[in-house]
């Protein structure tokens, strides 16, 4: 099984609104993206929009139901209730729920599952009541897969920035790569599905594949974002989806 790759449209979303102009197009960007081969895109709308933009959203759902109605839709975020109106309002495939405190710049940390998971479970079945799939985005850890499937999850999506990090240490990849590995085999042993995200890269990505058999799907922003200065969106599309076939 390939994993599938979804395209965060966040860091474009981010260079947009450096000016108030509407390029780059964010629409026309996440088009680019699927017709490339994404199979699906990802935002995570915070509360101040300084990345994607509230307004953003019906569009991207315009988008994938009139011209590309195979792809997914998914948005990550904390669950407050704002949050949760946006994805009623727009109807995700996908929402991948984060602990993210409202000034962080980006997802740094997974969910303490079981510390939250009175917090957690009937944000989850509510979501699930819709046909939404949820995912749980957690640290590498081998009893998180469980914990999130008690939780009733559908997926976990694992924190790989540590391993991201590690792009001049190969030593400390691998090290990190067990972890990951590790904490995906506990979630095929528990029968839930494996997301990734995080500082992934066409260079560190076939290591993670091969790691991580039972891979599902990996989102991806700043690292497709900053191979396309060079290659162009479509042509980093095709070299993440070449990246995930190894």
């Amino acid at each position: 099984m390939t994993a599938s790759l979804s395209a965060n449209l966040n860091a474009i979303a981010m260079l947009r609104n450096r000016r108030d102009l509407p390029w780059p197009n964010i629409i026309g960007i996440g088009r680019i993206a699927l017709a490339a081969g994404a199979s699906g895109l990802t935002v995570h709308p915070r509360p101040d929009e300084r990345h994607i933009r509230f307004a953003d959203l019906p569009q991207i759902r315009a988008l994938i139901d009139d011209e590309f109605p195979q792809a997914e839709f998914n948005i990550e975020g904390y669950p407050t209730r704002e949050f949760l109106e946006l994805v009623a309002k727009n109807e995700p495939e996908q929402v991948t729920l984060v602990p993210d405190d409202p000034t962080q710049s980006t997802s740094d940390h997974g969910w303490d599952l079981k510390r939250h998971a009175d917090f957690l479970l009937p944000i989850i079945r509510n979501l699930k009541t819709t046909g939404i799939r949820v995912s749980l985005f957690i640290d590498p850890d081998p009893d998180a897969p469980q914990a999130a499937k008690d939780l009733e999850a559908d997926r976990i999506e694992l924190y790989t920035g540590p391993y991201g990090a590690m792009y001049d240490d190969p030593n400390g990849a691998l090290i990190e790569l067990d972890k990951l590995a590790e904490t995906a085999s506990a979630a095929a042993e528990a029968g839930i599905g494996v997301n990734a995200g995080h500082d992934l890269t066409v260079a560190n990505l076939p290591a993670l594949v091969k790691k991580v058999p039972n891979l599902v799907e990996v989102s991806i922003g700043h690292g497709l974002t900053a191979d396309a200065l060079i290659h162009g969106i479509a042509g980093s599309v095709e070299r993440f989806l070449n990246a995930l076939k190894v």
